[in-house]
């Protein structure tokens, strides 16, 4: 069977938008969703350009999934369990199937860690009434003068309240734990913003009178909303299975035009090192698309 010209693996922002540039320049290209964007919890976005009164992270989704469409991309629902390049050509699986394809574009993204304790129905209840946020590059704006709690501690923790303490100041720094790990330079940066800490651990967690609720080691607190701090896992698996180089952290290392160390193998949105934002995704890929693009021309005669 003939290989397609490129398999995107990630329906989010940057595979869509790979999928959409790549089937302008009219090649063969298949765009594989296991349906976990983290774009689709996105309760309502402000900072997209071009949408003043906002868009619904499942909207902005659709819409890019049906303009993808209307330029021949096909888009399978499906999640790739290997990648492995054997020859010139890369093997793609998905479960017993298995695809060829001359490039490859992983726009794998990455998972938020949750708070433990915190059931799936109470997770996305909260998320679509704005308790609980994750990017506050996105929705700091959101949470002016609101009461906010970050659940973290150590830098990571710190780094994001001192972030939100720009919009708001009544920030508690909550640990997710028992006592919070925090360096003599943590401690100070969170007495000069004036933000307050609470040992945890956190439990119990529900919405009640409108607000997100949960125990901590000082009783039961409320908040407007709450953003946890603990990271996320980067899926840069199926490039590591592929012999791709990816950072301490595990982001996918990649060249300015997007390519990974494994040659016709390219990465894009936040996976890669950068900015987690759909506006700085859309652009990788965009580079990333134009430059398999050009790949692909060296060897492959002009559209006739």
């Amino acid at each position: 069977m003939k290989p397609d010209d490129c398999i995107i693996v990630g329906a989010g922002p940057a595979g869509l938008t790979a999928a959409i540039y790549l089937a302008r320049y009219h090649l063969d290209i298949r765009l594989f969703d296991c349906g976990t964007s983290r774009a689709s919890w996105i309760p309502m976005s402000h900072n997209h350009a071009g949408f003043p009164d906002g868009i619904k992270g499942e909207e902005l989704l659709e819409r890019m999934r049906e303009q993808a469409a209307k330029y021949g991309a096909l888009r399978e629902p499906k999640r790739v369990t290997n990648l492995a390049k054997p020859d010139e050509c890369f093997t793609v699986t998905c479960g017993d199937e298995e695809y060829r394809a001359r490039t490859v574009l992983l726009a794998t993204g990455v998972v938020n860690n949750r708070p433990e304790g915190i059931d799936d129905q109470l997770h996305d209840e909260a998320l679509s009434r704005g308790l609980i946020r994750y990017c506050p590059v996105c929705d700091g704006y959101e949470v002016t003068d609101k009461t906010v709690a970050v659940i973290g501690t150590g830098d990571h923790g710190t780094a994001e309240a001192q972030f939100i303490r720009t919009f708001t100041d009544d920030i508690t720094l909550v640990s997710p734990g028992g006592d919070h790990d925090l360096s003599d330079a943590c401690s100070k940066v969170l007495d000069g913003a004036g933000i307050k800490r609470v040992a945890g651990p956190c439990g119990d967690f529900a919405i009640e009178e409108g607000r997100i609720a949960f125990d901590t080691a000082e009783g039961r607190m409320r908040f407007d909303s709450m953003y946890p701090a603990l990271g996320s896992v980067i899926r840069s698996g199926l490039a590591q299975k592929c012999g791709a180089k990816v950072s301490e952290e595990g982001c996918i290392e990649v060249s300015d035009h997007l390519e990974t160390s494994v040659n016709g193998l390219f990465a894009a949105g936040d996976v890669v090192v950068g900015l987690d934002q759909i506006s700085h995704a859309m652009g990788q890929a965009g580079v990333a698309s134009t430059a398999i693009r050009n790949r692909l021309a060296e060897k492959m005669p002009l559209r006739r």
